[in-house]
């Protein structure tokens, strides 16, 4: 994670230095035949910088697909929790169970004590092999809802860029990539509005 970070800051630092170094030269050279400038909408971000980023924390937490998904997720974890503490009490009691008899010298003999001993073997094994197809299940859905979103995140940037036309679109968590920056900068909450609306549109289908 800290790599890809370097790479992100590198990127960003060369792309600023490309642009100021192209800004006095042309102001130095140019003359008023050859002098080309970029055209952005007034009041645009990109009229400063052609660049935008998005706070991931902040989409995840107002994206309804990821709410929806995550409460799913926790809801299928909580059951979890409870087959497994179910289980763990049931395995308990068949423990208690096979000590009480072995204490009272209730096994008439060596085969039905070693019978009772694997039965319980067994359920130990199918319980433990049980929570882990289910801890596996949760595990699959998770991975499959975070590529869902990122999906979703990099075809609704796309989609809005077709006419935003930003060269750079920075993800930022936290202070991981971008320290400061501009409000004009951030598009998140444009990028909500527009993957809620599509999230919206798809659950009316």
């Amino acid at each position: 994670m800290k790599n890809i970070s370097y790479i992100i800051n590198g990127v960003l630092a060369v792309a600023i230095i490309v642009l100021f170094i192209l800004f006095f030269t042309s102001n130095k050279n140019s003359t008023p035949q050859t002098t080309t400038t970029l055209a952005f909408s007034e009041g645009d971000s990109t009229s400063v910088l052609p660049i935008a980023y998005v706070n991931v924390d902040t989409l995840l937490t107002h994206y309804n697909f990821y709410k929806d998904s995550f409460e799913e997720l926790a809801a299928e974890e909580k059951k979890i929790t409870a087959t497994a503490e179910q289980k763990k009490r049931q395995l308990e009691s068949e423990y208690n169970t096979f000590n009480q008899k072995l204490q009272k010298n209730a096994f008439l003999s060596q085969e039905q004590f070693d019978s009772e001993a694997n039965r319980i073997r067994n359920l130990e094994a199918n319980i433990q092999n049980s929570l882990q197809k289910l801890q596996a299940d949760i595990m699959q859905k998770q991975a499959k809802m975070n590529t869902q979103i990122f999906d979703s995140i990099r075809v609704n940037l796309n989609d809005y860029n077709k006419k935003a036309n930003y060269q750079i679109i920075f993800s930022n968590t936290g202070f991981d990539n971008i320290l400061v920056a501009k409000d004009s900068y951030d598009i998140t909450k444009t990028i909500v509005d527009k993957m809620n609306s599509r999230y919206k549109k798809e659950q009316a289908k």
